[in-house]
């Protein structure tokens, strides 16, 4: 899930992880965002979401799969291919019987100045994952799509991006797609998030993507999200006919028959 902030990623990357997971598909979902609060959309307490500690701030699990803790200086060695089988076991936080969530915190690696040991042990684990037979793996970006880098990027089947019916979120979301592709993600999606006029929405995609013209869905505003939110539940307690969750259930459908086959 990739987009400019506000837009809702967190919101579809929740319900996608959550619906996929209760039609028996092995789901693990991956927080990346520097403001890390999947779990909450999940449906996990505030009180045990308070307590998760993101990979990148773990300073104990760093300094023993590395060698080096972060922030101790210019020159340090440390491993770029730490071990990281066994993270999402001991780190791992059971959703549900087929849903594991996993908070990473951000990779950007702009924001550390150089590749520190923190961000070598989470794009460790994230290539481990990757890389390891799985049904659905859903990972929550920091906005923009840039820091997953080349090598990262590629191994995704889809990039989902979400964006706001707005000229300006579909213009951003448009720079999101090419930015994509030119990491190596052969499938990238827009999701309209919020939408409450979907002709409009529809036209506004038509007025942006004059050129290549990425597939896109929509999923309606749902007051029943914002009500939840406010309340500190998570999204699994979404009524079955809300209009956003069956949305994300098409949404869903369509990339089964395109990868889940």
């Amino acid at each position: 899930m990739t987009g400019k902030g506000g837009s809702g990623k967190t919101t579809i990357a929740a319900l996608t992880s959550i619906t996929f997971s209760l039609n028996g598909y092995r789901v693990l979902a991956l927080d990346t965002d520097s403001v890390p609060n999947l779990a909450l959309s999940l449906g996990i307490p505030q009180d045990k979401a308070s307590k998760i500690v993101p990979l990148v701030k773990n300073e104990e699990l760093i300094a023993e799969r590395t060698g080096a803790k972060p922030g101790e200086g210019w020159g340090i060695l440390f491993s770029l291919t730490p071990d990281v089988s066994d993270i999402t076991d001991r780190f791992g936080v059971k959703v549900n019987e087929n849903l594991t969530l996993v908070v990473v915190g951000s990779i950007d690696v702009s924001k550390e100045g150089c590749l520190c040991p923190a961000i070598a042990l989470a794009k460790a684990f994230l290539l481990h994952i990757l890389l390891r037979p799985k049904d659905v793996v859903v990972i929550d970006s920091e906005a923009g799509a840039e820091v997953f880098g080349r090598g990262l990027a590629e191994r995704f089947d889809v990039n989902l991006c979400v964006a706001e019916p707005t000229l300006k979120s579909l213009m951003i979301a448009k720079k999101l797609v090419k930015m994509g592709r030119e990491l190596g993600i052969k499938h990238n999606f827009i999701v309209i998030n919020k939408v409450i006029d979907t002709l409009r929405a529809a036209q506004l995609y038509s007025e942006v993507f004059t050129d290549e013209r990425p597939r896109y869905y929509i999923v309606r505003y749902s007051d029943n999200i914002i009500k939840l939110e406010n309340s500190g539940k998570g999204l699994n307690e979404l009524p079955h006919n809300d209009h956003a969750l069956q949305d994300v259930k098409q949404l869903i459908n369509s990339l089964r028959n395109i990868f889940l086959r």
